[in-house]
């Protein structure tokens, strides 16, 4: 451990002009949140891509959201065994200790694990076919998604945008095999929501579940 260092002096500086803006100017409802805890009523499971922030986008302070971010933002079936799930036990955890009302899938454009996906079906990148490889394992969860564009007319852009929206689908349809997820949405208390951001537009495209499109917001 003595290659860890402290923090980068950028970093230092941010949390500086933090505890003298943000924080001050809110010391009474950080110390509320201290002491009563944490009841968000939503959950973001978006992807670890740096350009994309539902905190921001949807105007979120602290204590308003319970967030999960990982590669895709993907929500792998429900399986119960040795292996390390912490996206299933953040989900248990807003569903069962939180009581959240709503999940919200975010993807976006351009993301990269989502193409990498899509070249591990297409057989392209060898580099994603080694089972050293956590990214190579991790997204395929999607794959059922590709199964779904791999036929479609357009060009690499084209199948990829439609690739990131099928993601979001197939982390949906996997939230609805956890019993807890399932037993919460059939009784009110759980709505899901999907929804696609265009990181250059800044548009948001949010599945309509009765004609299975997305639509814009």
């Amino acid at each position: 451990m003595h290659r860890v260092r402290v923090l980068p002096k950028y970093l230092s500086k941010r949390l500086d002009r933090w505890r003298s803006t943000t924080f001050s100017e809110n010391r009474e409802w950080f110390s509320h949140l201290a002491s009563h805890g944490q009841h968000p009523r939503a959950m973001f499971i978006s992807c670890c891509d740096s350009r994309v922030d539902p905190v921001a986008m949807f105007e979120g302070e602290p204590g308003d959201f319970f967030l999960v971010r990982n590669v895709a933002n993907l929500v792998p079936p429900c399986a119960v065994n040795r292996e390390l799930h912490g996206t299933s036990a953040a989900i248990e955890y807003a569903v069962l200790v939180l009581g959240v009302s709503h999940i919200v899938i975010m993807g976006h454009s351009g993301c990269g694990g989502v193409a990498a996906c899509y070249d591990k079906c297409e057989g392209v990148n060898a580099e994603w076919e080694k089972n050293t490889s956590f990214i190579s394992q991790w997204i395929e969860v999607l794959a059922p998604g590709y199964e779904r564009i791999k036929d479609m007319d357009g060009d690499r852009s084209e199948r990829l945008s439609a690739f990131e929206k099928e993601g979001v689908k197939v982390s949906l349809e996997n939230l609805l095999t956890f019993p807890f997820v399932r037993a919460a949405v059939e009784e009110g208390r759980l709505v899901l929501h999907g929804v696609w951001a265009d990181i250059g537009s800044g548009a948001l495209f949010a599945y309509d579940g009765s004609t299975e499109s997305f639509v814009e917001v």
